[in-house]
């Protein structure tokens, strides 16, 4: 692949085949970033982890301290439509608004929350939410009854962590525009919380490998 002068220039900037601590990990990705915009900072992990077996799987959320830049649309599926709409969701409706998806194909939005009595016919919906990654999921807290509570906390910065089918896990955990501190927060928020969710089944090493990067810029790994 052939990369710009800006790249390469950053890119000499990273010891080739070092480790580094997580602060420099952080100096560095905000050093290098190589565009002109507000890049986004990614994390990405490798588990030592067989994500066929069940007893093997990691998923879960978690709360960023400083949440990760991205404000999320929120579709409520309720009929507590005013505690939805206080908690700030961006569409609030419940049979009528399903049927739309169905109908139009409408996805204006990053996130379903619903309270249990609409799952019945959220479920119809499987094969077009599904594959989308939009189907409410009580493990995920986007199925409940407290739906002002979770509308709140992924407005917050609630995201959701969970591994792919490789045994790997991407994860945006803010911007270079982020103070190192506030992106260190973040970075060590998600480190503690995926290693508290490490399955008994694993022995040895968990997090096999863990990388920033940002959007377009070069890779910095650092160990934990």
């Amino acid at each position: 692949m052939k990369r710009s002068k800006n790249y390469k220039a950053a890119s000499a900037l990273i010891e080739k085949g070092k480790w580094y601590s997580i602060p420099e990990a952080v100096e560095l990705v905000k050093k290098t970033s190589t565009v002109k915009f507000d890049a986004t900072v990614d994390l990405s992990l490798h588990l030592n982890v067989d994500p066929r077996q069940a007893d093997q799987q990691v998923r879960g959320t978690l709360t960023l301290p400083h949440g990760n830049g991205k404000t999320k649309r929120v579709l409520a599926v309720t009929d507590k439509f005013e505690e939805a709409t206080n908690a700030g969701a961006d569409f609030v409706g419940g049979v009528e608004v399903l049927e739309r998806i169905q109908k139009e194909n409408w996805f204006d939005y990053d996130v379903i929350v619903a309270t249990p009595n609409m799952m019945g016919e959220l479920g119809k919906l499987g094969r077009l939410l599904g594959p989308k990654g939009l189907m409410p999921n009580p493990k995920t807290g986007t199925v409940t009854n407290e739906i002002g509570k979770a509308i709140t906390e992924i407005k917050g910065g609630r995201i959701e962590y969970r591994v792919d089918r490789t045994g790997n896990m991407h994860l945006l955990i803010g911007r270079v525009s982020f103070s190192e501190s506030d992106l260190e927060d973040n970075l060590r928020a998600v480190i503690d919380t995926v290693n508290k969710a490490r399955p008994a089944a694993v022995k040895g090493t968990f997090i096999k490998t863990a990388v920033l990067s940002t959007t377009m810029g070069p890779a910095v790994k650092f160990y934990i």
